[in-house]
């Protein structure tokens, strides 16, 4: 089993940054990626991005590519998601997942831990 605990979240203007912190812990040796995705009020659970645990390969969602930066650090078992210039409908739970499933990048369905979500408020 592995746990993963979100932090980090919380209100900024728009145009703001926040930094998101996932931390691994339990059976962590095997995983191959983590990503992160988000979930607003009404909406579908949407892909963000991930990470590649062996070489930090990333890869993202059209909508944050160039504004987030995904990053780990494999000492503390840790990934990190960087938003920059926020936007007030990127207000969502944001989540992070990992899967031990060697495909790159991961398709959704093979994420098999999550954790319970950080809320990020973007204000207007």
């Amino acid at each position: 089993q592995v746990q993963l605990v979100e932090s980090g979240g919380g209100l900024v203007q728009a145009g703001g940054s926040l930094r998101l912190s996932c931390a691994a812990s339990g059976r962590t040796l095997r995983l191959y990626a983590m990503g992160w995705f988000r979930q607003a009020p009404g909406k579908e659970r949407e892909f963000v991005g991930a990470i590649r645990w062996s070489d930090g390969i990333t890869y993202y969602a059209v909508s944050v590519n160039g504004r987030f930066t995904i990053s780990r650090d494999n000492a503390q078992n840790t990934v990190y998601l960087q938003m920059n210039s926020l936007k007030p409908d990127e207000t969502a739970v944001y989540y992070c997942a990992s899967t031990r499933n060697y495909r790159w990048p991961p398709a959704r369905y093979d994420y098999d831990a999550w954790g319970q979500g950080t809320q990020v408020t973007v204000s207007s």
